[in-house]
């Protein structure tokens, strides 16, 4: 088991004997979606694989939170919190200069001198980031870049 599923199931054992249930219900999806994932593809998941999950739960709750904005301050407090939690279990965000650095040196890398190159820089950039960056933010930020 890995370290991550490890640090899951003790941290769920935890928020139940504290009867933290958003805590609980958090963790037992982000363990759900990862169980899910594990059954559909028939393999065992890595750290980086569990986290790639939990970055999709966490998206799921940024996209929820925008469509809500405005409206029904409850609830986007909850999914707030909800992702204060799910944000503790992916690895610190690289920096902007970090980010930018990476992104120089794959354009580089490849060579890449117009926007035709994009998907060539990407495909060699999104396994080196992993989940420590949004795709859409390095989408963006590579446009800048090559236009």
């Amino acid at each position: 088991m890995s370290d991550l599923k490890t640090r899951l199931a003790a941290d769920l054992k935890t928020a139940m004997k504290e009867k933290d249930t958003v805590r609980k219900n958090v963790i037992q999806l982000i363990r759900a979606g990862i169980l899910q994932v594990e059954k559909d593809d028939r393999v065992v998941l890595d750290d980086s694989g569990a986290e790639k999950v939990i970055q999709k739960e966490l998206k799921k709750r940024q996209e929820t939170v925008a469509e809500l904005r405005g409206q029904r301050p409850e609830t986007i407090a909850v999914l707030e919190q909800e992702m204060a939690i799910i944000q503790s279990y992916l690895p610190e965000p690289l920096s902007d200069e970090t980010l930018n650095r990476m992104i120089d040196e794959a354009v580089a890398e490849v060579g890449a001198e117009s926007m035709r190159d994009m998907g060539k820089v990407m495909k060699v950039l999104m396994p080196r980031v992993g989940t420590q960056a949004d795709g859409k933010t390095i989408n963006l930020r590579l446009r800048e870049k090559l236009s």
